[in-house]
């Protein structure tokens, strides 16, 4: 079985190493990584490859950082060409980016099962260009690999049970499996001049970075929030935030780092505060309280008891949600049991 996964931004990486893991182990399985370039430097994508152990990819389409449809277009004629060279027995893509769609897209008019990791999310929420990924990747997907119960029943009631599996979060395995390798070595992963104590903020989401209110409201909160806050900043937001704002004097902006090190930051934060899907769930998996910078989130789980708090990019909410008793419930058991790789690897070679 020859199997060809389509990844491009830094969430994928980390899905498809443990992916990649079992899929190389298994006789008879053949996978060919592309790469299309999304996430193009080397702090947002060549580290990743390099630390969590991901094969180079076979194919790098180098498409870098264009307008949604020149990008999605760049990558789908990109395929297109390895598709008809490689011609797989499945495509494998991850999550909800524009490479997501474009694998999809470039996969299914040729014919070629397309197999899509985290299917099922939704926000309901269109203003998001992940929120059209999602949904138009699931309609045409062959095999859905659903990571919670919620996304199987999202795709139930969108009459896509019959090529719906649930396989439990891939994230879940990832997390598992590298907080072990930062436990045991945690002077590797450290981030220099880190405080002892601090909460740990990403803002990436272009509904925050690309509205000037929104962006002014979190940092107004953030400057409210007693304590240090340390923020990894994307190229794009870092430059944004140069030319337009003022930081306050409590925020810590530091470069991107790799997957390893923000584990060792979640793992030693105080709360998160972000608008990213990923770290929304590392920090549940991680029994961090999160702080989600936006009106919705796709990760519904992780709200209950007071794990998650969607505050939007409200200076009042944020506050009072950063400063608020750590919750006292456990958390709930909902992303499976750190086997969600090995079930994909063996749905693929039953289909």
């Amino acid at each position: 079985m020859k199997v060809l996964t389509v990844v491009g931004a830094r969430p994928q990486f980390i899905k498809a190493a443990t992916v990649s893991r079992v899929l190389r182990s298994v006789h008879g399985v053949h996978e060919i990584l592309v790469h299309t370039g999304q996430h193009y430097d080397q702090n947002m994508s060549d580290v990743f490859f390099e630390e969590l152990d991901i094969p180079l990819p076979d194919h790098n389409l180098g498409v870098g950082s264009e307008s949604h449809a020149v990008q999605t277009g760049m990558m789908m004629t990109g395929l297109e060409k390895i598709l008809m060279e490689e011609k797989p027995d499945w495509t494998l893509v991850y999550g909800d980016t524009n490479s997501t769609l474009a694998g999809a897209l470039a996969a299914v008019k040729l014919h070629i099962p397309v197999a899509h990791v985290e299917a099922g999310l939704r926000s309901y929420n269109k203003a998001m260009p992940e929120e059209i990924n999602r949904i138009v990747t699931d309609r045409i997907g062959d095999l859905l690999f659903a990571p919670t119960r919620t996304a199987v029943a999202n795709l139930t009631g969108e009459g896509l049970e019959n090529v719906t599996r649930f396989t439990g979060d891939v994230m879940y395995d990832s997390v598992l499996f590298y907080r072990d390798r930062v436990a045991r070595r945690p002077d590797k992963y450290l981030v220099p001049g880190i405080p002892e104590e601090y909460f740990l903020a990403t803002v990436h989401r272009a509904e925050n970075t690309d509205h000037k209110k929104n962006l002014s409201d979190i940092l107004e909160a953030f400057g409210s929030i007693p304590g240090t806050i340390v923020m990894p900043v994307h190229p794009r937001t870092r430059k944004i935030l140069n030319s337009n704002y003022m930081i306050p004097s409590n925020l810590v902006i530091i470069e991107p780092v790799g997957y390893l090190e923000m584990l060792w930051l979640t793992m030693n934060a105080s709360k998160v505060l972000t608008d990213s899907g990923g770290l929304q769930k590392e920090a549940y998996f991680l029994g961090k309280p999160c702080i989600t910078l936006r009106t919705e989130t796709e990760w519904v789980e992780t709200v209950h008891d007071g794990w998650n708090t969607v505050t939007a990019t409200d200076p009042g909410a944020i506050v009072n949600a950063a400063v608020s008793p750590l919750p006292d419930a456990p958390r709930r058991d909902e992303f499976g049991d750190g086997n969600a790789a090995r079930t994909i690897s063996a749905l693929l070679s039953l289909a």
